[in-house]
């Protein structure tokens, strides 16, 4: 593999890490391997640390492919809770109110998600990467100050409804870029008058990379450790 002209490595991303934390680990196995100081690691698409699953890693001059990589249709699986909101719409912060779910049907919840396909208007959760002046939305969201974000236009392929109860659903989301799951979990709940947060998000799919094809961390960096490496012409290891 030639890491310097640009490869790029499907990870499944476990759960708990940033992408930034897996970006930092393949930056540093490979650097240590190369033998240089510095090399170019960048990803297609950030993960929250509660989600897991298809995140790109792209390598040296492979790098320059990451906005195309980005616009990838995605596809996810996402668990959510009925009943209850958070902050975050996830389970990064409490719980602060709860609706009731009796009147919830499963009628009720397919003809709800029938509602969210096509382009649609969503308004990016406060805590996201977004910037509000310069500043990441969840600084300050988590300084307790308010943020106000404008809603953007994204597309959804495809909802479909893999597992239901009165307390919680599973739904497999086809969508476009910029779309935010969370936010999604939001006005579900809100559609369906009980309010509603995501409890497991995990990206099955980014374009044509699949989640059966990609590595765990232990096998990414096991294959820096030990697969043949190719350099370009008249390169040197420092």
């Amino acid at each position: 593999m030639n890491f310097i002209d640009g490869e790029i490595l499907a990870i499944d991303k476990p759960h708990g890490w940033t992408s930034f934390d897996a970006v930092k680990r393949l930056r540093g196995e490979l650097s240590r391997r190369l033998g240089l100081r510095k090399i170019k690691v960048g990803h297609a698409g950030t993960l929250d640390p509660l989600a897991t699953g298809v995140m790109l890693v792209c390598t040296g001059r492979a790098t320059r492919r990451i906005e195309e990589l980005q616009a990838g249709v995605k596809e996810y699986i996402a668990e959510i809770a009925l009943g209850a909101t958070t902050p975050s719409f996830d389970l990064e912060t409490e719980i602060d109110a709860r609706y009731p779910t009796e009147h919830i049907s499963e009628e009720l919840v397919r003809s709800t998600l029938r509602q969210f396909t096509g382009a649609i208007s969503q308004i990016p959760p406060a805590y996201s990467a977004c910037k509000v002046d310069g500043k990441r939305a969840y600084d300050l969201a988590r300084k307790g100050r308010e943020v106000n974000l404008k809603p953007k236009t994204l597309v959804i392929d495809e909802i479909e409804l893999l597992s239901y109860s009165q307390e919680s659903i599973t739904i497999r989301v086809v969508c476009s870029k910029g779309t935010y799951i969370r936010a999604l979990a939001r006005d579900i709940g809100t559609a369906l008058g009980s309010g509603g947060h995501l409890t497991a998000l995990r990206r099955t799919r980014v374009g044509d990379f699949s989640i059966d094809r990609c590595l765990t961390m232990p096998q990414a960096t096991e294959l820096i450790k030990t697969v043949t490496l190719e350099f370009p012409e008249n390169y040197t290891p420092q």
